[in-house]
């Protein structure tokens, strides 16, 4: 997009941050089925040290993955912002606020995972610990990272409701985004706080309740991605808000 601008070329950005977006998904579902579901044992710190030891590569190819979320995710945050910022500067503002927030926090928890590989392996940056002492180790720095993980989910389902918002109003993306966006945001509200403070109601209501932000986050990448935005709406919208 060398010597494009957002407002010459709004197409070419939208279609970006849908490229972006799907990308973190796919980072984060590798990430999930790499780093965790195939090396963790749920209730097994025990065998999940094992597991990583054996499996290095696997695991640290996840964990790389789930960093580099954080990171193409800012720049995606950006172009969003650009996008929605002419439905009204305060919401978008507090939208990226909410997501820079979430961001921070989502790859501070990626250093309880980073610290992980090298205390059961060793050649890292820290002296691999004893083997009694590794149970202890992984429970602890997964628990801290598991807690970290679904505060910053905390944040990103406020940044939904309030992307939601923006899209109902925007004119230029589906008022029907906009809805299931902010359904998104109030089903990762619902389950972070009952994963963190109810786990039994947690237990009760996922993996279910996680259809809801895939079908809504999936639908917001997929219609950039494909569609973009109607540009004669968005023009209008700029030069409103420049009036």
């Amino acid at each position: 997009m060398a010597g494009k601008t957002i407002e010459t070329s709004p197409q070419a950005y939208a279609r970006t941050a849908g490229a972006i977006y799907l990308s973190i998904i796919v980072l984060g579902i590798f990430s999930q089925m790499t780093a965790m579901d195939a090396v963790v044992v749920p209730g097994d710190p025990a065998a999940t040290a094992r597991n990583i030891s054996a499996s290095m590569t696997l695991w640290n190819l996840g964990v790389a993955g789930g960093l580099i979320i954080p990171i193409i995710g800012t720049i995606q945050l950006w172009i969003e912002y650009q996008l929605l910022r002419p439905v009204g500067r305060g919401a978008a503002l507090l939208f990226l606020a909410f997501n820079i927030v979430s961001l921070a926090i989502e790859s501070a928890s990626k250093v309880f995972l980073l610290i992980v590989a090298p205390a059961v392996g060793g050649g890292g940056f820290i002296h691999p610990l004893p083997l009694a002492d590794q149970e202890i180790f992984v429970r602890l720095a997964m628990a801290l990272h598991f807690a970290t993980f679904h505060v910053s989910l905390v944040f990103f389902g406020c940044a939904c409701l309030v992307n939601g918002w923006l899209v109902f109003r925007s004119g230029f993306l589906p008022r029907t985004i906009g809805v299931l966006m902010q359904l998104a945001g109030v089903a990762y509200l619902i389950v972070c706080f009952a994963t963190l403070f109810a786990p039994v109601v947690a237990r009760i209501i996922s993996p279910g309740i996680l259809i809801v932000p895939l079908v809504g986050e999936s639908a917001m990448c997929l219609w950039l991605l494909v569609f973009g935005v109607n540009v004669p709406r968005w023009n209008a919208r700029i030069a409103a808000a420049a009036a």
